[in-house]
């Protein structure tokens, strides 16, 4: 269950920071409202996934989904450049996190 919480904390990370670009730099009142209660929402579904989990794997784990993801929401949705160089750190990312998951 904790794996699962940490998931989803994980994925509203990636909604939080991909709804930050929305805000305008917190100047659109309904982004804005968005954007905090999803990062609410991760931070607390972090804090329950370190019930049993320890600290540092849930963190790095936490936030390499936020980052991988987002960095993939970025070229998907809003246009940024998928290089070989930024793919190539996001699929080392996702092997620190595997590696973690696992150890």
């Amino acid at each position: 269950m904790p794996w699962i919480l940490l998931f989803l904390a994980g994925l509203l990370e990636i909604v939080w920071a991909v709804d930050l670009k929305t805000t305008e730099g917190f100047t659109r009142v309904w982004p804005t409202v968005g954007t905090v209660a999803a990062l609410v929402c991760s931070f607390a579904l972090l804090g329950l996934a370190t019930k049993s989990l320890p600290i540092g794997t849930a963190y790095a784990v936490w936030t390499g989904i936020g980052t991988a993801g987002t960095v993939l929401c970025g070229v998907l949705f809003l246009g940024e450049p998928a290089t070989a160089m930024r793919m190539g750190c996001v699929a080392l990312i996702l092997v620190g996190v595997a590696g973690l998951k696992a150890a």
